[in-house]
């Protein structure tokens, strides 16, 4: 039977069909929940949520088309999404997530129900100047987190770091609970420096193609010293006055912005890691490895480090997804 995953995010809607565990088609639109809050509305989120699910099942057989479940993770269960649903608070199973699942039928997008799988949030008590730092929230990551413990099942206690526009830092404990949460903003800063601040020009718009580690690890260095708005200055100070490549600058951009990374481990009220926890990187390549070498070159830092490789036609979001789904109720 197929399996269509549904992961709907800020900007892009993805929804892949699988078949043993395997993605056999997808498809995705620039559309998510921003759109949902710019028109007031979630019309054309289902609109191009049918569009996507009518052309993917088209490629697929009459059986397969009659039979297939439906399951929806991501933004899409935020207040302005299809289904809002609360986030679960910490600690959190893969089974507390399945038992708090809901199944809903829309009829604009499939006579199926799709069913919704809620995001998460750190327990914390009353929130204050003094204990704001200990709250966060995810929606769309928790499905990674699970789809990379249904695959690393002797994982055990650990941190999973999940750099995006958004990075993730994720504490795992021996029970495969998540037990605390983390984000913060490295990936849109990097974003948002090289396209719409002065070291636009100096970058020519471009995010890093090849690591250089001695200039990443030169960024990390000077942003511990003098902090991350001076250092990245020093951008635009290495193309006005050395013959730094691209390559150069775009690195030690990116450690100066990741150190801030570094600093969000050791002092989180949230993570409250300890030096030796081990360490699990998964996400896009360039950053998985300049956070791998940051980690690894930093001596606050004893345990284990890996990186793990979310591959295609399996990616973790989708495995912990379905792993979530089969546990559910709904059948």
């Amino acid at each position: 039977m197929l399996i269509v995953t549904i992961d709907t995010g800020t900007t892009n809607t993805r929804v892949r069909a699988w078949r043993n565990n395997m993605v056999v088609g997808e498809l995705s639109a620039e559309v998510g929940i921003r759109d949902c809050a710019k028109n007031g509305n979630n019309v054309r989120l289902i609109q191009s949520i049918k569009t996507l699910l009518a052309q993917l099942l088209a490629k697929f057989s009459d059986e397969e088309r009659e039979n297939y479940r439906l399951v929806a993770s991501g933004m899409i269960t935020s207040e302005i999404g299809l289904c809002h649903l609360p986030h679960e608070v910490t600690p959190v199973s893969m089974r507390q997530l399945a038992q708090k699942a809901s199944a809903r039928v829309i009829n604009e997008i499939s006579e199926k129900p799709i069913i919704f799988i809620p995001g998460i949030k750190n327990k914390t008590t009353e929130l204050t100047f003094d204990s704001i730092e200990s709250m966060d929230v995810m929606r769309g990551e928790e499905v990674e987190i699970f789809g990379i413990l249904s695959q690393q099942p002797d994982l055990g206690a650990s941190l999973v770091i999940l750099p995006g526009s958004h990075s993730k830092f994720v504490r795992i404990d021996d029970n495969k609970n998540v037990i605390a949460l983390a984000t913060t903003m490295a990936g849109e800063i990097f974003d948002t420096l090289t396209h719409q601040t002065i070291l636009a020009s100096s970058l020519e718009h471009q995010f890093v193609q090849q690591l250089d580690r001695e200039y990443l690890l030169k960024g990390a260095e000077l942003s511990q010293q003098v902090g991350i708005a001076r250092s990245c200055f020093s951008v635009r100070l290495l193309d006005l006055f050395t013959e730094a490549t691209l390559d150069q600058k775009s690195s030690f951009l990116l450690g100066a912005i990741l150190a801030s990374d570094l600093l969000a481990i050791k002092n989180s009220q949230a993570l409250c890691v300890t030096n030796d926890i081990k360490i699990v990187i998964s996400g896009k390549p360039i950053l998985a490895n300049a956070l791998q070498l940051l980690i690894k070159n930093d001596s606050y830092f004893t345990g284990e480090i890996s990186v793990l490789k979310d591959k295609k036609e399996q990616p973790y979001s989708g495995l912990g997804a379905i792993s979530i789904l089969n546990l559910t109720e709904y059948k």
